[in-house]
């Protein structure tokens, strides 16, 4: 399974994509702060369904919910652990 580490860098490849070099810590809003676009939105979810399984069907979707590298890694672990 993939980790942190791994969402970590795909949200550097989206930001560097969009031109964005800035450092970010995990904390960070990447949708709501303007960073990343509602089309990296959909990345991410794309990216969370084939490397973690989540299927946003079952769980809702909340923008919030991938707002942050921390964000990310806590619905990626929400999930795990009802599976």
């Amino acid at each position: 399974m993939k980790g942190r580490a791994d969402i970590r860098a795909f949200v550097q490849g989206l930001l560097t994509a969009s031109g964005d070099d800035r450092p970010f810590a995990d904390s960070d809003s990447l949708l709501f702060s303007g960073r990343l676009q509602s089309i990296d939105a959909v990345e991410i979810v794309v990216f969370l369904e084939e490397n973690f399984g989540i299927d946003f069907a079952q769980v809702g979707f909340d923008k919030e919910q991938i707002d942050s590298v921390d964000a990310i890694c806590a619905l990626t672990e929400s999930v795990a652990k009802s599976n």
